[in-house]
């Protein structure tokens, strides 16, 4: 049911965290220049080396827990005071609910939660480290609550109805090249407004209304922030 305020959906990726210093996957002195995927962010990795992935997920979650939101996380929460806003992020970190936005759907998991392997429906609370041995009451061990490269993305059928009642889109820090994620662009209707903020603008010639910033994250929010503010 769409509110009076208007409906403002964001789709976020790792170039808003970067700014806080969270790496980001893909670009340069990316998280993947030192580790391979299939080794870390895969179900089989897990089986095959479990220390090196729990190893690699307590560093990030560290990095986590020490970073802090940037000006383009905050600039997202203030937009709360005139929109109903839905953050909808691929970033496993918690920067947007520090920020103080209050709607986020995290579609690959959430570093700060841990799930057993045998049931992905039961989460646990985590800020310390993930131990070879530690186990879930059901006797299972313990694993961080992200999805891995060859496992279903759940939440993106609750991304789904959210993009069709949104009355503007705005992308931030996202390259989209990652499926299902990346699709989720489809379900807008062309008379939506589409913001994109991105040093490299993702080449979308589909999108019809599209509206360009092309600038980091921290600073296109101001941009936003300016043109949303004045609409209303």
């Amino acid at each position: 049911m769409r509110l009076n305020k208007g409906n403002i959906v964001v789709l976020t990726g790792a170039g808003i965290s970067a700014e806080s210093g969270l790496g980001t996957f893909r670009g340069n002195n990316g998280l993947w220049d030192n580790y391979k995927i299939e080794d870390v962010a895969s179900y089989q990795g897990f089986q095959n080396n479990p220390e090196l992935v729990l190893d690699f997920y307590n560093m990030r979650r560290r990095q986590c827990l020490s970073a802090s939101p940037n000006a383009a996380h905050i600039g997202l929460a203030q937009l709360e005071n005139q929109y109903n806003v839905q953050i909808i992020t691929q970033n496993i970190d918690d920067l947007h609910e520090r920020a103080g936005s209050s709607n986020v759907l995290h579609l690959h998991g959430e570093i700060l939660k841990m799930r057993s392997v045998l049931n992905d429906g039961k989460l646990y609370e985590i800020r310390e480290d993930i131990h070879i041995g530690d186990k879930a009451e059901d006797g299972g061990p313990l694993r961080p609550d992200v999805v891995w490269f060859g496992e279903a993305v759940p939440k993106i059928e609750d991304a789904i109805p959210l993009l069709e009642q949104a009355d503007i889109f705005v992308l931030i820090g996202s390259s989209l090249v990652v499926y299902p994620a990346a699709g989720l662009v489809d379900v807008l209707a062309d008379s939506v407004p589409k913001y994109v903020i991105d040093q490299e603008i993702p080449h979308l010639p589909y999108l019809k209304n599209l509206i360009p910033i092309q600038k980091k994250a921290t600073e296109g929010i101001k941009d936003l922030l300016d043109y949303l503010m004045e609409k209303k």
